[in-house]
């Protein structure tokens, strides 16, 4: 992605930036902004990413950018010290010595139109969405999740399917909760961690929820809940990872965009690298399924 025109600097991007995703959409908890760089450095390329671990900071110095985008900020939880020889003091030292910036679009990206959800709404097949938990009724576009329908219904297996060829391949792939033949239409979504939300989507009346990070209680007392009101929702659990890495190129397009009205050249790169934690998963030889195994269960 790239287009011609004059230079940005940095304060020019960040400035763009907020345009897009407004800070004041992020969450009272949330530490989205810029984190390191000079506001007169020139920027001509900027990385895009999920995450900012130390080997995205590398790809960032390897791949010439000036800027290093991230969905997820480097510092929610704050930090007094940032030594070179802690996990966060080594993406900082990194950046800075390399003279690359840090900027972070976390939960105002998930609230704005056209942010997180929205993409992974899209991942789905759904072609029109609205908040699933709106945070301001005046911008009827704008809150945490998406909730949309497809044009038809699909089964459940299908569309869990639908969303593992769209997402990057990652060691814990897509778990679902439901029938396999389970017809579903509306599509209630949320990026990321997304198991505060069951409020929400049982409001909705959703056939299925999308999300991440779904932890087995909320999972199970949803599940429970649902087999009392026919089945619904079924439930999609993805990689956190997955599930927001598919927005860095329709950000990326959509900052090239807002620098380009104001005459500004920079190039969007989007990282290569795979930042989900988990790097395999191992199954058992037999079905947990089989009559050995259940046998051997009912001895313990």
């Amino acid at each position: 992605m790239s287009t011609t025109g004059t230079t940005a600097h940095l304060s020019d991007v960040v400035a763009a930036a907020h345009r897009l995703w407004p800070r004041e959409l992020a969450e009272s908890w949330d530490a989205s902004g810029l984190v390191c760089g000079r506001p007169d450095a020139p920027v001509r390329r900027i990385l895009w990413a999920v995450d900012p671990v130390q080997a995205v900071a590398a790809e960032a110095v390897r791949r010439d950018a000036q800027l290093l985008l991230t969905h997820h900020p480097l510092l929610l939880r704050g930090a007094h010290f940032l030594p070179a020889d802690t996990d966060k003091g080594a993406v900082v030292h990194e950046l800075v010595e390399h003279g690359i910036g840090l900027l972070a679009s976390h939960t105002n990206a998930d609230s704005y139109d056209g942010g997180v959800s929205d993409a992974l709404t899209r991942a789905c097949g759904v072609k029109a969405a609205r908040p699933l938990d709106p945070t301001d009724a005046e911008r009827g576009s704008t809150g945490i999740g998406r909730v949309g329908e497809l044009a038809e219904p699909v089964t459940l297996e299908a569309l869990a399917q639908r969303l593992a060829s769209a997402m990057r391949p990652t060691a814990g792939g897509v778990r679902v909760a439901g029938p396999r033949e389970g017809l579903v239409r509306r599509v209630a979504v949320c990026g990321g961690a997304g198991d505060s939300l069951f409020d929400a989507v049982r409001a909705v009346d959703a056939d299925v929820y999308v999300t991440a990070d779904l932890r087995h209680h909320p999972a199970s007392e949803a599940r429970e809940r649902a087999l009392l009101s026919g089945g619904r929702p079924y439930l999609i659990d993805c990689s956190h990872f997955a599930s927001e890495q598919l927005w860095l190129t329709e950000g990326a397009r959509a900052l090239e965009a807002e620098l380009a009205r104001e005459g500004f050249a920079v190039q969007m790169l989007l990282s290569e690298l795979n930042t989900d934690p988990w790097d395999f998963a191992v199954r058992p030889e037999r079905h947990p399924g089989s009559a050995s195994t259940n046998a051997e269960a009912a001895r313990y």
